[in-house]
C-alpha cells in the first residue's frame, strides 16, 4: 500500500469519534471525520477516503442509511465503491436486522444495505481494528 489509509468516521457522537480516532492512529491510519450525513458526503469527495466508518442513527434518524443509497447511487467511481463498516447500537433497541442472521442461501452480503461489514456499539477495539483491516486488505486486493 502506498501510504497511510484513510478512514472517514461519520458519526454524531463526538466522544465516540476521539476514541476511535485514538484507536486508529495508533494502527498509523489517518482518521477523518464528520458529524452529520451532509458533511460526510462532502467529505467523501474532498478527503477521498479509502473506508467509512457509519453511524445509522444520527440526529435527525436514519441519516446512515441516507448517506450509503446517496453514495452508493449518485456518486461516480470510485467514490461509490469505497467500503462501509456500518457502526451501530440499532440491533439493542429494536429487532430491525440489517442482515438475515441465518441464510437460506438468496441473500448475500451486503444485499439488504449495499455495505461490507457491520459492528455494534459498544465497539471492542481490537475487533474494529481487524475488521477496518480486513475491509482495507479486500479494497486493496480489487
Amino acid at each position: 500500500m502506498m501510504g497511510q489509509s484513510k478512514i472517514l468516521i461519520v458519526e454524531d457522537d463526538a466522544d465516540l469519534v476521539k476514541v476511535m480516532r485514538v484507536i486508529l492512529e495508533r494502527q498509523a491510519y489517518q482518521v477523518v471525520s464528520a458529524a452529520s450525513k451532509e458533511e460526510g458526503l462532502v467529505k467523501v469527495k474532498t478527503e477521498n477516503p479509502d473506508l467509512i466508518i457509519l453511524d445509522i442513527m444520527m440526529p435527525r434518524g436514519t441519516e446512515g442509511f441516507h448517506f450509503v443509497w446517496e453514495l452508493r447511487s449518485l456518486f461516480d467511481r470510485p467514490y461509490r465503491d469505497i467500503p462501509i463498516l456500518v457502526l451501530t447500537s440499532i440491533h439493542e433497541s429494536s429487532t430491525f436486522r440489517f442482515y438475515p442472521t441465518e441464510s437460506d442461501g438468496t441473500y448475500g452480503p451486503g444485499e439488504f444495505l449495499p455495505v461490507q461489514d457491520f459492528v455494534d456499539k459498544p465497539v471492542d477495539p481490537d475487533d474494529l481494528v481487524a475488521r477496518v483491516k480486513r475491509l482495507l486488505m479486500t479494497k486493496e486486493g480489487q
